[in-house]
């Protein structure tokens, strides 16, 4: 089957900026079979934007996975090829994704019995510690019915100077009642390429809240979809980035609503200085059954130069004629006057950039229900801008 999944990566080209959903993403010059797999015995040394108190932690490197603790009753194990929703949300169909399920080695299973709560994070670490690597990480969450638990995962390089090639795919199944935190942050070296496929499925009267994080890699793509399948199932989707230099980054999103009375509330705001880009594409689906559908979804952008630049690609497809469905897009510099005003008062530029920053996201961070997690995003952003 990997021999397969190979051959079926093999025959897919290299997506080019003639394709729709790279359109703005250039590759050019990238070649994802160029980066080598990592010597046996890699230790994981990456630093951590988060401090927080888990009931379980797991580490990932290159060269293995090692599950440090982990809650009692709970199925917290490495991934096998042969369970069987493995694939079922993030297949083989594009290219990065093909990669993956060709290549992974280092998974994990997540699995919460019904009723299960945890009051603690189950944590995972994946480090990126080897020059020139590639790392292909999967990741299967079930969560069954009636059970509510938080899973963050945080992707991080050991160096900044280390160059690299992370390669994710994520599927989450949230059964029926059930409530899942999902928070994935990202600070790789930005000489590292980030691809990655995050799928998940929400039954009825089930909720995810998800909390997306962007602050490293060179370049890339985020794929991130959610999709409403039970009636009265509710998903929201909270991110922040921050790119400066040269960074590409590329959040491509979907929503899609299948059954009745379901909700979606999406929200991403970035931040872009020196000659930054970033390129966001959403789009809300509603299919014909899916009536009393409440859809959202928002990008905003903060160019602290001119230089910089954002591209926000929103989209509705409703098949529906029962549903309440809007978006919003929106891209300016930082307001003069507030700068101004902050420096008049004795603040440096830097100081004031900051300021007014951490106001540009405060919104988003306020929709982040986990204290650590919402302190240690402001905290990243805030630190982007020099002393």
């Amino acid at each position: 089957m990997r021999t397969e999944l190979l051959e079926r990566y093999r025959a897919i080209p290299l997506p080019t900026k003639s394709d729709e959903h790279w359109r703005f993403t250039d590759l050019s010059g990238f070649d994802p079979d160029s980066f080598s797999a990592a010597p046996a015995g890699n230790a994981v040394t990456a630093p951590t934007l988060l401090e927080i108190d888990a009931a379980g932690v797991v580490s990932v490197g290159e060269s293995g996975i090692t599950i440090e603790s982990a809650p009692e009753g709970i199925r917290v194990e490495p991934l096998t090829d042969d369970h069987p929703l493995l694939g079922t949300l993030v297949g083989h169909g594009e290219k990065f994704a093909a990669h993956n399920a060709a290549m992974w080695e280092h998974g994990l299973l997540i699995h919460v019995p019904k009723g299960v709560e945890l009051e603690k994070p189950i944590y995972i670490r994946i480090g990126n510690a080897v020059d020139g690597g590639s790392l292909f990480w999967r990741l299967l969450v079930v969560a069954d019915a009636q059970s509510r638990f938080t899973v963050i995962e945080e992707y991080a390089s050991a160096g900044e100077d280390l160059s690299g090639y992370s390669n994710a795919a994520v599927e989450i199944f949230v059964e029926e009642a059930a409530k899942v935190e999902y928070v994935s942050l990202q600070n790789l070296s930005q000489k590292t390429w980030h691809f990655a496929s995050h799928h998940a499925r929400v039954e009825r009267d089930a909720e995810l809240d998800w909390v997306a994080g962007g602050f490293g890699s060179g370049g890339g793509k985020v794929w991130i979809q959610n999709d409403l399948a039970g009636q009265g199932a509710t998903s929201r989707v909270t991110g922040a980035y921050f790119a400066d230099h040269a960074q590409r980054l590329d959040y491509d999103t979907f929503q899609e609503h299948i059954a009745a009375h379901t909700t979606s509330d999406f929200a991403f705001k970035g931040v872009l200085r020196d000659e930054a880009s970033a390129v966001w594409r959403g789009m809300i689906r509603v299919e014909e059954g899916a009536q009393k559908t409440n859809a959202y979804q928002e990008n905003r952008n903060l160019l602290l130069s001119k230089q910089a630049h954002a591209d926000s690609i929103p989209g509705l497809e409703i098949l529906a004629n029962d549903v309440r469905c809007t978006h919003g897009a929106t891209l300016s510099q930082v307001d003069r006057e507030q700068l101004f005003y902050a420096m008049a008062r004795g603040l440096s530029r830097q100081e004031a950039e900051r300021l007014i920053v951490r106001g540009f996201f405060q919104d988003v961070l306020d929709r982040i229900e986990l204290q650590p997690v919402r302190d240690a995003l402001g905290r990243a952003l805030e630190a982007r801008i020099p002393e």
